[in-house]
């Protein structure tokens, strides 16, 4: 099965945005039509890391004709985006963390459009996840990949923290303390965990465990019975990034985020002009192929995942993994992600083998 996968954030070589995505293809046993698997450290558009002081070079879509690009297209099964946002010097240097990190190489871009245009046309699998269409793509491009797709990012995108008492997580942004309480009257938020959510225009929201949700930590909810058929756990939670985003009629969802608001909590989300739950995974059928939209950082992994040939691994760890625990990365790849993608995948296969005949 021919697969593209592109990724702009590769700021070290432990490819953390992608190699989950190649773990499962060998796994599964995919190859690609030389008949061999899919290595992480080659087999990928976006950026390669090296010890120059460039800090690494790039391949991208953009320098193939129009021509090349059809051709791209024609030989794809599956085209996924999995990570657009880019490398910035912040990654290689030590900079003043009150400073916007200089952009290196990052965001969609013409090429990628000409590619996802044509793999529309064709109708092939397509499938991208969070941060696709957010900053640093541009906002002409970003509508594109819009209207391509059938989907409208709201410009909010929310991630969850176990503690807000700055003296005690110092992971919370600094620029996002010094937004919030220029923009709530010099006040903070209370200890305890929170959800943050940061739009695109500069204003930034933050909600309190137990006083505007409740539940902890964010939950993806799958219904036991979807209409595509997916099996996978009916919550699952989720404490990092994702995106909120609007969808067409056409598309299915698989799964959502439910962040169990509070009354005071909906009034705030409706003055956000968002609604009560979220897409987190959505299908939608195009005749032969289909369009996947992942709103969430789904397929980073920072630590190795052990070799991909040992059969019923996936298994195995999840009996390890508690689906609970929300605090081990590893867990949420075993109990959802590793199962929503295999299915994913054979069920372009099938697809695939079923046009073959």
């Amino acid at each position: 099965m021919e697969i593209l996968v592109i990724d702009k954030t590769v700021p070290t070589d432990n490819y953390q945005e992608h190699q989950s995505i190649f773990w499962a293809l060998e796994h599964l046993k995919f190859k690609n039509k030389a008949g061999e698997f899919y290595q992480k450290d080659k087999d990928y558009l976006g950026f390669f890391p090296d010890n120059t002081s460039s800090f690494g070079t790039f391949r991208e879509l953009s320098q193939l004709s129009e021509n090349e690009i059809v051709e791209k297209a024609n030989s794809l099964d599956v085209l996924y985006f999995a990570d657009t946002y880019g490398v910035f010097e912040g990654d290689f240097k030590k900079i003043d963390s009150e400073e916007i990190s200089k952009k290196i190489y990052g965001g969609l871009n013409r090429g990628d459009i000409n590619l996802l245009r044509e793999a529309v046309a064709q109708h092939k699998t397509i499938i991208a996840e969070f941060n696709t269409m957010a900053s640093p793509t541009s906002a002409g491009i970003r509508t594109e990949f819009e209207n391509l797709m059938g989907l409208k990012w709201t410009g909010w995108i929310a991630r969850y923290f176990d503690e807000m008492d700055t003296t005690i997580n110092k992971d919370i942004p600094k620029w996002f303390i010094s937004q919030y309480v220029e923009q709530h009257d010099d006040t903070w938020v209370s200890a305890g965990p929170g959800i943050v959510f940061v739009h695109e225009n500069g204003t930034v929201e933050a909600f309190s465990n137990g006083i505007d949700y409740f539940g902890e930590t964010p939950k993806i909810r799958t219904q036991r019975i979807n209409q595509h058929g997916f099996k996978l756990p009916e919550v699952v939670p989720y404490p990092d990034w994702f995106d909120v985003v609007f969808i067409e009629r056409d598309y299915q969802v698989i799964s959502y985020y439910d962040i169990e608001p509070s009354e005071q909590g909906r009034n705030k989300l409706r003055d956000m002009g968002l609604p009560r739950y979220f897409p987190a995974a959505v299908v939608k059928d195009v005749g032969k192929g289909q369009y996947y939209y992942f709103a969430g950082d789904f397929s980073d992994i920072q630590n190795s995942i052990g070799s991909p040939r040992f059969k019923g691994l996936p298994s195995l760890w999840r009996g390890f993994h508690l689906v609970t625990d929300y605090t081990d990365r590893e867990s949420f790849y075993w109990n959802y992600f590793y199962p929503l993608l295999s299915q994913v995948l054979q069920k372009t296969y099938k697809e695939k083998k079923r046009g073959d005949r």
